[in-house]
């Protein structure tokens, strides 16, 4: 009887145990659901607000009500709760009604037969080939009106296809919408929202970091995504999140806006943080050709200095989209057709502008076009030019072919010395090889969604070796600025150190022209993805903030006195800080570091590397570097950890062009408090705030006798009884001037330009 009493109670837990995969024997019946092996996305059936529609879709485990970020059957709901998902005889994920009619199907191109679909913790839902295990389909490459984590959206150059998001048609419709958005397929990428085909959103370029010259967006906030392009001319844009318990997601509502949520835990609702489009100046070609808008005027569109409407009448009825023409020709116009000299053209300067449309432009003396009669001239030269042409083409082809054949043999005796080279200084080194085959594996053939970064160096993966253990993957980019001498300086400086705030070498590959690291994976990547971050900034309270900051000088005294070698770095700054899974700090990237002799202290270089912004102006400017160059980018590092800002954030309407100004400027006008990030402003820790702002500016002094080392930055810091110097010029500061007024009003207001003008966009 017991032992029948157990085998019951067995019995009953293989009945109640969720489970992450679908087979052609297990398959989800409604209202049944699957789970994620870490219980955080699960996929079933679900009925939209307002409707009795039977839907198959995937959501958060962890939120209530149901909110989907993918969704199966949408043009074809059930009627009833007598749908099935499961794995048909061809191997596709199909939903099936009451009568076995398909609703929804995978549609793998090849049917594989014996195959199994698996939730992964992505909320990914990934069919397989069961045997290679060789990924046939998966939903983040089908996605619905929702991007979350790791899911991406591809543009192809070449083709022009593209991956879009398709709203909803209704909040209780799930069925294909007019409105999409994804990556315009064009040489610099842009995002758009569609409605049908006509845009009515553009973001402004794509930089490598944020989509620029959009003045809600600064250097620091790129929103959570990421753009890379392939070989092949591919463009894929990567939802990322520096926080695995962070619930988020982008959404393209039924009506067109596309906005940034996260889930509070504390009100458990959705909080919306960004939308677009925000107003009607977001609004693509509101005011037209040569339009500005200013969301503050009335009316909003105004044309720019020197242009009227073209269409008077329209303009005035608030129909503002066929824009402004030139009042005047310009003076070269006026020259060739008989006109008058007058005044010299000239350019105006439009600060903080959404940078104009390129992707189907092009430039213009004016918007008008002359018409003349130069049809011979154009044949004549176009048969002289053509002709050269084609001789020059068949000479370029043959020196061509020779070129090739002498580089391609040039390079192989270079990689075969390069490889000897470094095998030599890597036996001393004492450091463990993995093979190139190994890696591969372990990052899934370097895969987009294992992409955890980009640097100067190159592309960094993770990656996980068959004993489980996670890995970050540094492999040096071909095209890349930095080349054998920074791998080879990295894997000789880091191998021989061992600290807890240093990150640790696992390994490297040397194959062929393929070289890579192999780190520790600090599964909180960067400092700078939370201390730039508006919301995850709030994760860092004052005390963590200040362990980190003493993490990174216990990390630099080791460099600088403790360690046999004595090390200058070169390149500290907060993406070059990685965080652990407790947050503690470890001091990365030493491609560019420097080995000093017992009695150096310090050197000259002619090549100047590192990051501008973190380096000293001796450094900068003489090529003169020493313990106090690293001492000055760990200023600027502590005044980004006090202020929570990057220092190349400010604009010119700021009346400072960096942290580090505006940081003596309000020293030297007794208003500290401006300095401090309000996530931190606590009355029980600004004594100790302060104290490290004034250590910050002691480090960033213009003399580098004047900066402390590291080991006296360290008793200040945990030293709240000795008393501190008052710094003296910081350097990089500016002289401070006022802006005239008509230039002050012109930064306060947000502007959109809608074409082609020429336009002063400045590095920032």
């Amino acid at each position: 009887m017991v032992a029948l009493l157990l085998l019951l109670r067995f019995f009953c837990l293989q009945l109640g145990a969720a489970t992450d995969t679908i087979t052609s024997s297990q398959y989800v019946k409604d209202p049944d659901a699957i789970v994620s092996a870490g219980n955080k996305f699960k996929l079933g059936f679900f009925s939209p607000v307002s409707s009795t529609n039977r839907y198959v879709g995937i959501w958060f485990s962890s939120v209530t009500p149901i909110t989907p970020v993918w969704v199966a059957n949408r043009n074809k709901p059930l009627n009833d709760s007598s749908g099935v998902m499961t794995i048909s005889g061809d191997g596709n994920l199909v939903v099936l009604n009451g009568q076995k009619e398909t609703l929804w199907s995978s549609i793998v191109s090849k049917g594989v037969g014996n195959s199994s679909a698996q939730l992964m913790d992505d909320g990914n839902l990934v069919l397989r080939e069961i045997g290679s295990g060789n990924s046939l389909w998966e939903s983040f490459q089908e996605p619905s009106d929702t991007i979350i984590t790791n899911m991406r959206l591809t543009a192809k150059v070449r083709t022009g296809e593209k991956t879009l998001l398709s709203s909803w048609r209704s909040p209780s419709d799930p069925s294909i919408g007019t409105f999409t958005v994804g990556i315009n397929p064009v040489r610099i990428p842009h995002c758009f929202i569609w409605n049908h085909s006509h845009p009515i959103y553009r973001s402004g370029p794509w930089n490598g970091q944020v989509f620029i010259a959009n003045p809600e967006m600064n250097s620091v906030n790129s929103n959570g995504f990421d753009i890379v392009q392939d070989g092949n001319g591919t463009f894929t844009l990567i939802s990322n999140s520096a926080n695995e318990s962070y619930i988020g997601r982008y959404v393209l509502s039924y009506d067109g806006i596309f906005s940034d949520l996260y889930w509070d835990y504390g009100k458990e609702e959705w909080v919306n943080v960004g939308r677009v489009p925000n107003d009607e100046c977001d609004v693509y070609g509101k005011c037209g050709s040569f339009g500005i808008c200013k969301v503050k005027n009335s009316p909003i569109c105004s044309c720019m200095k020197g242009f009227e409407p073209k269409d008077a009448d329209k303009w005035n009825s608030r129909n503002w989209t066929s824009g402004c023409v030139r009042r005047r020709p310009m003076q070269c116009e006026r020259i060739q057709y008989g006109g008058e000299a007058g005044k010299e053209d000239g350019f105006l300067r439009l600060r903080t502008v959404k940078a104009p449309d390129f992707a189907d432009s092009s430039f213009a003396v004016s918007e008008q076009t002359y018409n003349r009669t130069t049809s011979m001239k154009v044949i004549i030269g176009l048969t002289v030019v053509v002709g050269a042409i084609i001789s020059a083409i068949c000479v370029f082809c043959m020196w061509r072919r020779i070129a090739h054949y002498r580089e391609r043999k040039k390079r192989s005796m270079k990689i075969l010395l390069e490889e000897s080279m470094m095998q030599d200084d890597l036996n001393q080194a004492k450091l463990p090889l993995l093979s190139l085959p190994k890696l591969v594996a372990a990052t899934n053939n370097f895969d987009i969604a294992n992409k955890l970064g980009q640097g100067g160096f190159g592309p960094v993966y993770k990656g996980r070796l068959p004993d489980g253990q996670e890995i970050a993957v540094k492999r040096l980019s071909r095209a890349s600025g930095q080349g054998l001498e920074e791998f080879m300086n990295e894997v000789v400086v880091i191998s021989k150190l061992q600290h807890r705030n240093l990150v640790r070498l696992l390994g490297c590959c040397v194959e062929g022209e393929e070289k890579m690291l192999v780190y520790e994976y600090m599964p909180n990547k960067s400092l700078d993805a939370f201390l730039f971050d508006p919301l995850r900034k709030q994760l860092l309270d004052w005390n963590k903030r200040f362990d980190i900051v003493d993490g990174i000088c216990r990390g630099l005294l080791y460099l600088h006195r403790d360690s046999r070698l004595k090390i200058i770095h070169r390149d500290l700054k907060a993406s070059n800080i990685l965080l652990d899974e407790n947050l503690n700090p470890k001091i990365s990237d030493f491609g560019m570091a420097r080995i000093f002799g017992g009695n150096e202290d310090q050197a000259n270089t002619i090549r100047v590397v590192g990051t501008y912004g973190y380096m000293s102006p001796e450094y900068a400017i003489q090529g003169r570097f020493s313990e106090k160059s690293d001492v000055f980018s760990f200023g600027v590092l502590l005044l980004e950890i006090a202020s929570g800002r990057k220092n190349t954030s400010f604009y010119d309407c700021e009346q400072v062009s960096s942290l580090i100004g505006f940081a003596w400027k309000s020293w030297n006008e007794g208003n500290i408090g401006a300095i401090v990030d309000p996530v931190i402003s606590n009355p029980s820790f600004e004594v100790e705030v302060f104290r490290c702002i004034n250590i910050g500016l002691l480090c960033v002094q213009e003399l580098a006798r004047d900066r402390p080392t590291i080991s006296t930055v360290i008793s200040m810091l945990n030293s709240e009884i000795v008393d501190l110097p008052a710094p003296k010029q910081s350097a990089f500061a500016e002289r401070f001037s006022y802006l005239d007024k008509e230039s002050s009003e012109q930064n306060k207001q947000r502007y959109s330009i809608n074409n082609v003008s020429i336009t002063a966009l400045e590095a920032r």
